[in-house]
């Protein structure tokens, strides 16, 4: 069973009557994020990322498709601009609202490293392996953490393969969940 959400983001979803498949793959994300934060502190104990964020931003990435359920089974891009506007409205703020448009244009020179790292819980969950990004976290990473890329890559690459390797699992658990609002509390 996938780990719980912040309760802010908790009390979010159950606000916007969130269908049951998108908190299920907010989820899914959240719990990806979170055992790829696990991996990357036990092995630099001192990278300055923002643990709280990140696992918020992963919760709550996608909650503009409240706004555009279309997307849920469809492409799009329109929730992210919406999910922002949503969580701002609700007295989120910025520095956590914006992983709703951050997670989709990971390649701005702007973005940090929680940014990037929801981004990649965001593609790793499902099985996506994304190389330019992959390789841009192990540069963040080793640039703060001292090390060459490569030796960062080598073990990120290891721990996101092991991810992905559990992807049609968590792709069932996420498609088990209806369309429709879920009637509150977990799946």
């Amino acid at each position: 069973m996938p780990r719980p959400l912040p309760a802010r983001a908790e009390e979010l979803f159950d606000e916007l009557r969130a269908p049951a498949r998108l908190y299920a793959h907010c989820l899914l994300v959240h719990d990806t994020a979170a055992a790829l934060l696990d991996r990357l502190l036990a092995e630099h104990r001192d990278l300055p990322v923002d643990s709280d964020a990140v696992l918020f931003g992963a919760a709550v990435h996608d909650i503009g498709k409240t706004v555009h359920p279309e997307e849920l089974t469809g492409p799009g891009r329109r929730h992210e601009a919406a999910g922002r506007r949503l969580l701002l409205d609700r007295g989120v703020p910025e520095e956590l609202a914006r992983f709703c448009a951050t997670h989709g244009d990971w390649e701005a020179e702007d973005r940090t490293l929680e940014d990037l790292l929801v981004t990649l819980a965001d593609k790793v969950w499902k099985g996506a392996r994304v190389g330019d990004l992959e390789t841009l976290v192990a540069r963040r990473i080793g640039g703060a953490a001292d090390l060459a890329a490569w030796e960062v890559f080598a073990s990120l690459d290891d721990h996101l393969t092991a991810l992905a390797d559990d992807a049609d699992r968590r792709l069932a658990y996420q498609n088990s969940h209806p369309l429709t609002p879920r009637p509150g509390g977990m799946p």
